[in-house]
């Protein structure tokens, strides 16, 4: 096939193995791509962008095939044109199908004896020296390496011959399959079967299963359902060895898992805007850093595909239409109208609720009027837009449900904004930009001299004129990092006049400065104000009651404070505890803040939208000030199969060394302390937030504890551990409260887990639980997982 790109297109050989569940193709080296952690395939002209930019004929689009991937801590992109249409049919239809058993086995509706069969295959055929021969003793001792196991010699042997029935000396592949079923043995499942049958001979029956879904699982569900899923499980009750057999099956399986929410939507879609937190990205055009990232649709289109529902447009004049970059940095920039056909395209494929546009417009009249006809030329009837003169007032904002499939564009309408007197103390809550700080010059400063060293010096070679240097008098020019401070006279010698074309589409999100939260100021229910982390933060410390009483019916929009250069996030729950609604980050960063994001986004079938607890939707004030104290209980029992780290090719990293794990369980709890919620009283029970904070301030509390570590075995590494973790929450909020799950390595020397999964507290399900692990870029590994036993108490 021929593999393009912007520098140059070759000819490749593409070998997909289904066993394996990969894809190679020769490069200057043999590259790899795991099927499962392709995030997208685009085909024909749903790949045009690409084609365009590479500047390939139209021939070339019936034929082309670009598989986005995510391997180490980025996408990847590979552009495939095959030699004809059928091979692409081909190529095309077995990697979509490939793409779906390896999600049925992430989500675990493909069947233990299924992930079995393909587990099996995979390591089977690990190697191109082993895939047609038996494997003898030395071989094995390899494979266990490989699984990241090191067992003392002698077990292994015994092991060996345990499953080499024939003496061959050698295990062919049903002779592997004895070897390995008894390397998964899972004894402490088969434990929790003994523990619950232990009066009964050996026979789970019904009431057994009821008692153990009832008080250990904390199960929900009707009896009939219940009894429903026992005769589903349990298809051989009279057999004591298949009734084991199918209880350790249910234990793994997707009716027992820790999300404890049905995949659809299941909320109430009916209430106004204001009542939802909404999935939100910063920013969302940027792929790399705030300084000198690139521009394009792609982020867009990961955003939009993982169900955000709020997209952000940075707009200025162009040469021939507007255009989109960070502005005042050296990013580079993509047209407006590119991105707007992005986002029709692929802004309802995974949720059919709306898509509200946030844009920071910079460009004149002239092109400000380009921008509309744009808008209502790709968006059609899906963008609400209404006259300017004689549009009806608004009661009281629509309900997602209301405005399904439709797209609304959130602006500054200056005549509203500019309408009030400017006062320079506004500056602290009034900043609608993110290119605006509300800190201190000596803070931001300092702030940009730490951020600009977390890019690196690569940065400080493309910098060029803009002067930066980190010495005792650090200095930032301008079109670096815009304006810390702001004059009256020098704000109104840069007003922009307003497009009447533009302003007919502000209709149930329209941009206003924040005037203050009291009793003098009034707000329509459209009206919008978007405040940074600095000035957010300020909200919270002195009127953050204030807060939650406007965003029980306005839409507050917070986002990332204009100097975290290298794009890195705050925890979101901080000011979702606060009502805030549109809660931006950086999605192009993976870190704590975007993974909370994800998991609280993870409910309600993905729609984008969650509903906000009762507290923060209606004015009962006696609900924000209870308060009451919890306790995780914890046992982390065991793991399975832990992956190791791949290099930039895919390939897996095999040292000479089988690694030592451990796992890390951390409560990431709203500051309600450092709130209006505050009580009289302290909990020194609590850590501060670990990790690197921009900008001085935390944004949770954390509680946390670990394991010991378990030498050598990252295969099957039993803890079987118990800790609690010290709590509290405020009007029945647990829905704010995050819980992480980090396996770590001790000798690892980052502090980047190898593989993690966080989970909203309300949504995880006690008792007994296998935890999917992730990724550093959110993908799920396919057969790691992590099992556990928790209990939800309350403490005096």
């Amino acid at each position: 096939m021929t593999k393009a790109s912007a520098k140059e297109s070759k000819k490749v050989t593409v070998r997909i193995d289904a066993d394996l569940g990969q894809i190679f193709y020769q490069s200057r080296r043999t590259r790899i791509i795991q099927v499962e952690n392709i995030k997208e395939l685009r085909s024909g002209s749903d790949a045009r962008y690409y084609r365009e930019q590479f500047g390939l004929s139209q021939n070339t689009e019936a034929k082309w095939l670009t598989i986005v991937y995510v391997i180490g801590a980025g996408y990847k992109t590979l552009h495939l044109i095959s030699p004809d249409v059928n091979t692409h049919h081909t190529l095309d239809i077995t990697l979509r199908k490939l793409h779906a058993i390896r999600e049925e086995l992430k989500n675990g509706s493909g069947g233990l004896e299924m992930r079995q069969a393909i587990w099996e295959k995979q390591y089977w055929k690990s190697s191109d020296e082993e895939k047609d021969r038996n494997l003898n003793f030395n071989d094995v001792e390899k494979m266990c390496h490989r699984l990241n196991l090191d067992p003392p010699r002698d077990e292994l042997k015994k092991r060996f011959k345990a499953a080499d029935e024939e003496r061959k000396g050698t295990l062919d592949f049903a002779a592997f399959r004895r070897f390995v079923k008894a390397l998964k043995a899972r004894p402490e499942l088969e434990q929790i079967f003994n523990d619950l049958t232990k009066g009964s001979e050996g026979r789970l029956t019904f009431p057994l299963f009821l008692n153990f879904m009832r008080n250990t699982q904390k199960a929900v569900e009707s009896e009939e359902d219940l009894r429903k899923l026992f005769v589903k499980i349990l298809t051989a009750p009279e057999q004591i060895a298949a009734a084991v057999k199918h209880f350790i099956s249910f234990l793994s399986s997707q009716e027992n898992s820790a999300f404890g929410e049905e995949p659809r939507v299941w909320m109430d879609m009916t209430r106004p805007l204001s009542e939802y937190y909404i999935s939100s990205s910063h920013n969302t055009y940027l792929v790399g850093n705030q300084l000198m990232g690139t521009s394009t649709i792609e982020g867009y289109i990961r955003a939009l595909l993982h169900s955000c529902r709020s997209v952000e447009l940075d707009i200025y004049d162009g040469d021939c239409e507007p255009v989109i970059y960070h502005g005042r940095t050296l990013t580079t920039k993509v047209p407006v109208r590119e991105v707007c056909e992005a986002i029709m395209k692929y802004a309802f494929v995974t949720s059919p609720y709306p898509i509200i546009i946030s844009a920071e417009v910079h460009c004149g009249v002239t092109q400000q009027d380009m921008l509309a006809n744009i808008m209502k030329s790709v968006f059609g009837d899906a963008l609400v837009s209404a006259p300017v003169d004689g549009r009806p007032k608004i009661g009281v904002l629509p309900s997602p449900e209301e405005l399904r499939g439709r797209v609304l564009l959130k602006a500054k309408n200056l005549y509203v904004s500019e309408s009030e007197p400017f006062h320079s103390k506004d500056v602290a809550v009034d900043i609608d930009s993110s290119e605006t700080t509300s800190s201190s010059e000596q803070d931001v400063l300092s702030d940009v001299k730490s951020e600009l060293k977390k890019v690196g010096h690569k940065v400080l070679g493309h910098v060029g004129s803009h002067r930066v240097s980190f010495g005792k008098h650090t200095h930032i020019s301008p079109p670096l990092v815009s304006k810390t401070s702001t004059n009256s006279d020098e704000k109104d010698k840069k007003k922009v006049k307003m497009s009447y074309e533009l302003l007919a589409l502000l209709v149930y999100t329209v941009g206003v400065k924040c005037r203050g939260l009291n009793k003098k100021e009034t707000y329509a229910p459209e009206h919008v104000f978007s405040l940074s982390e600095n000035a957010a933060n300020g909200l919270l410390k002195d009127n953050m009651m204030d807060l939650i009483k406007h965003t029980q019916n306005h839409v507050v929009r917070i986002y990332p404070k204009g100097v975290r250069i290298s794009s890195t996030n705050y925890d979101p729950h901080r000011y979702w505890s606060a009502g805030a609604q549109l809660v931006s980050l950086n999605w192009q960063t993976c870190d704590q803040g975007l993974m909370i994001n994800d998991a609280m986004f993870r409910r309600n079938g993905k729609a984008g939208y969650v509903l906000k607890p009762q507290a923060l939707r209606e004015a009962h004030k006696d609900l924000l000030v209870h308060r009451t104290k919890h306790c995780l209980k914890v046992r982390v029992i065991s793991a399975q199969q832990l992956p190791r780290p791949r290099d930039s090719q895919g390939r897996e990293i095999v040292d000479k060394s089988v690694m030592d794990p451990y796992v890390e369980v951390s409560l990431l709890v709203p500051d309600w302390t450092q709130s209006s919620f505050s009580s009289s009283e302290s909990d020194t029970k609590y850590t501060p937030a670990s990790g690197p904070q921009v900008g001085g301030a935390t944004s949770a509390r954390v509680v946390s504890n670990r394991t010991k570590v378990v030498k050598n075995n990252g295969f099957n590494p039993f803890w079987n551990e118990s800790f609690s973790l010290p709590f509290d929450y405020v009007g029945d909020m647990k829905d704010l409260v995050f819980v992480k799950f980090a396996v770590r390595e001790e000798r690892q020397d980052n502090d980047e887990p190898l593989a993690q999964y966080v989970i909203p507290l309300g949504c995880l399900r006690q008792g007994y639980r296998h935890i999917p692990l992730h990724d550093s870029q959110l993908s799920q590994f396919l057969f790691s997982t992590l099992f556990i036993h928790t209990k939800l108490v309350s403490r005096v």
